[in-house]
C-alpha cells in the first residue's frame, strides 16, 4: 500500500470529512485494488470487482473465518477482552444462513410490504402535519428517523413507549459496523460491547413475554417458528431481532436524509420530482447510487484469493467500497451527478447475491412515500448548510441534523 493510498484510506475514517468522501472513493477506485494491515485485507472500490465479489458463493459472511476473527477469539481466550459475536443471519453462511433467511423472508413479502403503505402513509402524514406550519423543521429527528423507528417497532411488536430506551444502544452498535481496525478507542467499544448486551437483555424480556402472551407480530412469528422445531434458538432469536431493528431503521433513516439533502443540492431534480411524481422510483434508487446509507462491507476469503494487483491470503478480508463503486464511471457515466431520470437500480447499495438485502423493497417503500411529500408538501425548501451536522461512524452514513425552512 502506497503512502497516498495509506493517506486517502486513513482520511475516510476522519470526521472531518464525513460530509464530502467522494473525492476519497475516487482517488482509491482509480488507484485499484490495495492492501493493508500486512496484506490481510484487501481492499476494492470499482463496480466491476465489488459485484463479482458480492456474488461469489465462495466467499463467507461469518468473521469468525478470517485470520482477525482467530487473533481476537485467542485474545480472548487469553482473558485479555470479550469477544461479541454475531449470530445474525447477516453473519452466516449456508446452510445456517440460507435456513433462518427464509423463515424471516415471510415477513418481507412483496404481498405484506404493498399491504404496509397505508401505514405508511398514515405516519407521514402525521409526521408532516407536526411541522408543516412551522416553517423550519430538522429532518432526521422529524421525518427521517421516527417513520422506520415507528414501522419496525410495529412489526416486531417492540412497544412504542420503549424507541427512546433503544435510540442510544442503536446509535452505539451502528458504530460498531466500522472496520474494527477504524476503531482504536477501548471506551468506545466498551460502549459498542454494553449496547449489544442491553439490547440483547431487552429482547431475551420481551421474547419470554411473547412466548406467554403471542401476537400477530413478527417476534411472535419467530418464537412459534422456533418452538415448533426450525430450530431458531433463543441466541438466533435475540440476534435476529436486534438485526431488524437496527438494520430496519438505521439504513432507512439515512437513506430518507441523504435523499431530501440530494434534492435539497439539485433543485432542478426536486423540481422535476415534484412535476412527475411517478419518478420517485427511480429517485429512490439513484439516491442509493449517489449517497448509499451503507458505505462499504466485507467477505471473507476462503482461499488464496487475487484480486487485480494484489493477493489475499485464505482468512484475509475483502473489503468493498460500495460508495465508490456506486460512483464508478464504468458502470454510471457522468457518476458525480445527481440524476433521478437515469437508470441506476445496478447499484450496489443493497449488496447482492445470497446476502442482498431483505429489508429492500421496505425501505423502498418508506423512501418513497417521505420523499414524494418532502417533493409535494413543503414549498421553496431551502438548506441551511451551516447547520448541517454528520453523525460520528462512516459505514452508516448520513445526517446527524438537517434543517430546512420552508414556505
Amino acid at each position: 500500500m502506497t503512502a497516498t493510498h495509506q493517506d486517502e484510506f486513513e482520511a475516510l475514517f476522519d470526521p472531518a470529512n464525513r460530509a464530502r468522501p467522494y473525492e476519497l472513493y475516487a482517488a482509491l477506485r482509480e488507484r485499484g485494488p490495495f492492501t493493508r494491515l500486512n496484506g490481510l485485507i484487501g481492499v476494492v472500490a470499482d463496480h466491476e470487482t465489488c459485484a463479482k465479489v458480492l456474488r461469489d458463493p465462495a466467499m463467507s459472511s461469518d468473521r469468525a473465518n478470517s485470520q482477525l476473527g482467530r487473533m481476537r477469539q485467542v485474545q480472548a481466550d487469553q482473558g485479555q477482552g470479550e469477544v461479541a459475536r454475531s449470530v445474525s443471519f447477516l453473519s452466516m453462511d449456508p446452510p445456517d444462513h440460507t435456513r433462518l433467511r427464509r423463515l424471516v423472508s415471510k415477513a418481507f413479502t412483496a404481498k405484506v410490504i404493498a399491504g404496509m403503505r397505508p401505514k405508511i402513509q398514515d405516519i407521514v402524514d402525521e409526521l408532516f402535519a407536526a411541522f408543516q406550519a412551522d416553517g423550519q423543521v430538522d429532518i432526521v429527528p422529524r421525518l427521517a428517523y421516527p417513520l422506520p423507528v415507528r414501522i419496525i417497532t410495529d412489526m416486531l411488536g417492540v412497544p412504542l413507549e420503549d424507541h427512546d430506551r433503544f435510540e442510544d444502544w442503536s446509535r452505539n452498535l451502528v458504530r460498531g459496523l466500522d472496520p474494527m481496525i477504524s476503531i482504536g478507542d477501548p471506551a468506545i467499544l466498551a460502549e459498542i460491547d454494553k449496547a449489544s448486551q442491553d439490547l440483547a437483555a431487552y429482547f431475551v424480556d420481551l421474547i419470554a413475554k411473547r412466548r406467554n402472551n403471542l401476537g400477530d407480530d413478527l417476534l411472535s412469528k419467530l418464537v412459534l417458528a422456533e418452538e415448533e422445531g426450525d430450530q431458531l434458538t433463543e441466541e438466533e432469536l435475540v440476534a435476529t431481532c436486534i438485526l431488524l431493528l437496527v438494520a430496519g431503521h438505521e439504513t432507512t433513516a439515512n437513506l430518507i436524509a441523504n435523499g431530501v439533502l440530494a434534492l435539497l443540492r439539485n433543485p432542478g431534480q426536486l423540481a422535476a420530482l415534484r412535476a412527475d411524481p411517478s419518478l420517485i422510483d427511480g429517485t429512490v434508487d439513484e439516491i442509493l447510487r449517489y449517497d448509499p446509507p451503507v458505505q462499504l462491507t466485507t467477505r471473507v476469503v476462503m482461499r488464496d484469493t487475487t484480486v487485480g494487483p494484489v493477493t489475499v491470503p485464505e482468512g484475509g478480508v475483502l473489503l468493498m467500497l460500495l460508495a465508490a463503486a456506486n460512483r464508478d464511471p464504468e458502470a454510471f457515466p457522468d457518476p458525480d451527478r445527481f440524476d433521478i431520470t437515469r437508470d441506476a437500480r445496478k447499484h450496489l447499495s443493497f449488496a447482492a447475491g445470497a446476502h442482498f438485502c431483505l429489508g429492500a423493497p421496505l425501505a423502498r417503500l418508506e423512501a418513497s412515500v417521505a420523499l414524494t411529500a418532502f417533493a409535494q408538501r413543503l414549498a421553496d425548501p431551502v438548506l441551511d448548510e451551516q447547520s448541517l451536522r454528520y453523525r460520528a461512524h462512516m459505514n452508516l452514513r448520513g445526517p446527524e441534523q438537517l434543517i430546512v425552512r420552508f414556505g
